[in-house]
C-alpha cells in the first residue's frame, strides 16, 4: 500500500482520507491571489499550447501523406481535419445551401461556433485562423474558470492549478485547440457553473445558455443548474425578509429557463427550413449511426467493432477507447452519487445516457473534456495523495502526444 506524505501545514485541516465538502457557496479568495492564481494558470495554459505546436510541427515534417515527399504539409494543415469541415461549411456557407436533404449532414452541428467564426472572420480573413483563435481565446477562459471551480473545493491548495493540468494535457486535449466546438462550450459552461455556485442565478442562465448554442450538451448543463438551484439553500448578503428572499428565489428560477431558448430556436429553424424540428438529430443518426439502441446492445456493438477485427486498426483503437472511457464515466457517476454530488451526477448521467444509446459508441473519450467533475476530483485527489499527480501524467502524456498526432495526420481520433 502507497504511503503518502503528510499533509503540509497549510492543508492541515482537511483530512486526507475525507471526501471535500464545500459549503453551498464558498467565499471567493481575495483578488490579489485570484489574479496571481489566474497567471499561473495561464502561463501553463500557453506552455501546454506551445507543446500541440510543436508537434505539429514535428507531424509535418515526420508523417507527410505521401511517404517521398520533399515539403511539408502547409503550416495550418494539422488542424483542418473532421469536424472543422462542417463548421467550416456552416459558416461560410449555411446549413442548407444547396436546400433541405441535399447537403453533407452538416444541421447535426449546433450554431455556436459556426456563428462565432463568421463574426471573428470578419476581423481574420483566413478561416483556419480564425477557428484556432476562437479555441485559443476559449481555452484559456476555460482554464481559469476550471482552476476556479476545483479552488472552491479545496481553497489555497493549488488544486485549481492541477485541474487545468489535467485537462490541458489530457488524453483529447488536441480538440481544445483545433477549431473544433469543446473550447468554446466549455468557456461558456464553467463560468456558468461558477456563478451558479456563488448563486449568481441570472449570469449562470445567460452564460449556460450560450452553452446550448454551442453543443446539445448545453441542455445537460441547464439540468444540472436546475438541480443545484433546488438542492442549494438560499445565503443572503444582506438582511432580508422571509418575503424578500422567497422573491429572490423565484426570480432565480426564472432565470434557469433561458439555457433552453437557443435549442428551442434552433429547432424552430430548422423546422422552418425542412418541416422537421428534429432534423439535427436525423442528420447524426444517417451521418454517423446515433439513433437509439438500449444500453446493452450499443455496449456489444462497440465491442465487436473494437476487438472482433471488423474495423481497421486504427478505428478499431478509438472503439476501444470509447470503451474505457464509458468505464471511467460510470465508476465517475458512481463516486458523484455516494459522496451526493447530485448536479454534477445529472449533467454526467445524462451525457452518458446521450452516448450510450446509440448503434455503437463514438467520441465518448472526446467527451471526457466536458466532464469537469472528473478534472476537479483528479485534482483534489492529487492533493491528498501526491503520487496521484505523477501516475496521471506518465500515463496521459503518452496517450495525448499520440492521439494529437493521429487527429493531425488526418486519422481518425474520436
Amino acid at each position: 500500500m502507497p504511503i503518502s506524505a503528510p499533509p503540509s501545514p497549510r492543508h492541515a485541516s482537511v483530512r486526507p482520507d475525507s471526501p471535500a465538502r464545500p459549503s453551498p457557496v464558498a467565499a471567493p479568495p481575495p483578488a490579489s491571489r485570484l489574479r496571481r492564481a489566474d497567471r499561473e494558470v495561464l502561463w501553463l495554459y500557453l506552455l501546454t499550447r506551445v507543446a500541440v505546436w510543436t508537434t505539429a510541427y514535428c507531424t509535418r515534417w515526420l508523417f507527410p501523406a505521401s511517404g517521398d515527399a520533399r515539403a511539408p504539409a502547409p503550416v495550418l494543415a494539422p488542424f483542418e481535419h473532421w469536424d472543422w469541415g462542417h463548421f467550416l461549411n456552416i459558416a461560410r456557407d449555411g446549413y442548407f445551401p444547396e436546400g433541405p436533404g441535399e447537403g453533407d449532414n452538416r444541421e447535426a452541428f449546433f450554431p455556436g461556433l459556426p456563428l462565432v467564426l463568421r463574426a471573428v472572420h470578419v476581423l481574420v480573413p483566413h478561416w483556419t485562423v480564425a477557428g484556432l483563435l476562437v479555441s485559443l481565446v476559449a481555452g484559456a477562459v476555460a482554464a481559469v474558470a476550471l482552476a476556479r471551480i476545483a479552488e472552491l473545493h479545496l481553497p489555497g491548495s493549488g488544486a485549481g492549478r492541477r485541474a487545468a493540468l489535467f485537462l490541458l494535457v489530457s488524453p483529447c486535449a488536441v480538440f481544445l485547440a483545433a477549431g473544433y466546438s469543446e473550447a468554446l462550450f466549455l468557456a461558456l459552461a464553467l463560468p456558468a457553473w461558477l456563478a451558479a455556485r456563488r448563486q449568481r442565478w441570472l449570469l449562470a442562465s445567460v452564460l449556460a445558455a450560450g452553452a446550448t448554442t454551442v453543443r446539445i450538451s448545453g441542455l445537460f448543463l441547464a439540468a444540472a443548474l436546475v438541480v443545484l438551484f433546488l438542492t442549494t439553500p438560499t445565503t443572503p448578503t444582506a438582511p432580508t425578509t422571509r418575503r424578500d428572499e422567497g422573491t429572490s428565489r423565484k426570480r432565480g428560477a426564472a432565470w434557469l429557463v433561458l439555457p433552453g431558448l437557443p435549442a428551442l430556436l434552433y429547432f424552430w429553424y430548422l423546422y422552418g427550413r425542412t418541416g422537421d424540428p428534429m432534423a439535427w438529430k436525423h442528420a447524426q443518426e444517417r451521418g454517423w449511426y446515433r439513433h437509439f439502441r438500449a444500453p446493452w446492445e450499443a455496449w456489444s456493438q462497440t465491442w465487436h467493432e473494437a476487438f472482433d477485427r471488423t474495423q481497421a486498426t486504427g478505428y478499431a483503437a478509438q472503439f476501444q477507447a470509447d470503451l474505457l472511457a464509458m468505464v471511467l464515466g460510470l465508476l465517475l457517476l458512481g463516486v458523484l452519487v455516494v459522496r451526493r454530488r447530485w448536479p454534477e451526477a445529472v449533467y454526467l448521467a445524462l451525457t452518458l445516457w446521450a452516448l450510450g444509446t446509440s448503434y455503437w459508441y463514438m467520441s465518448v473519450a472526446r467527451s471526457t473534456l466536458l466532464w469537469w467533475p472528473l478534472w476537479v476530483g483528479l485534482a483534489v485527489w492529487s492533493v491528498r495523495r501526491r503520487w496521484v499527480t505523477i501516475a496521471y501524467l506518465c500515463l496521459v502524456a503518452p496517450l495525448s502526444t499520440v492521439l494529437a498526432v493521429t487527429f493531425m495526420t488526418g486519422r481518425w481520433a474520436g
